[in-house]
């Protein structure tokens, strides 16, 4: 089963228990947020320890992708220090 999300208004699909983070990075996404230098951040530990993978799950900010499994219908936007 699949699962389409969108991120940043754009739409990407996934395979239903994927995690958000598996979904960006199989869309070849490599990095969805950046430090206040402007260095890219993506999944970096990839269990839930770290804070690099953030991003707004419909609405909630600050979002571990490598937590939270995509769900049909999920809006996702990237985070920037700027949003902080």
């Amino acid at each position: 089963m699949t699962v389409e999300i969108t991120v940043d208004g754009e739409p990407v699909a996934g395979t239903d228990g994927q995690t958000v983070a598996a979904v960006l990075l199989a869309s070849g996404r490599l990095s969805w947020r950046t430090t206040r230098s402007g260095a890219p951040r993506g999944v970096f530990c990839g269990i839930g320890a770290c804070f690099d993978c953030l991003l707004t799950v419909n609405g909630v900010p600050d979002v571990r992708a490598c937590l939270r499994r995509a769900a049909d219908g999920d809006e996702i936007r990237t985070q920037s220090r700027a949003d902080a």
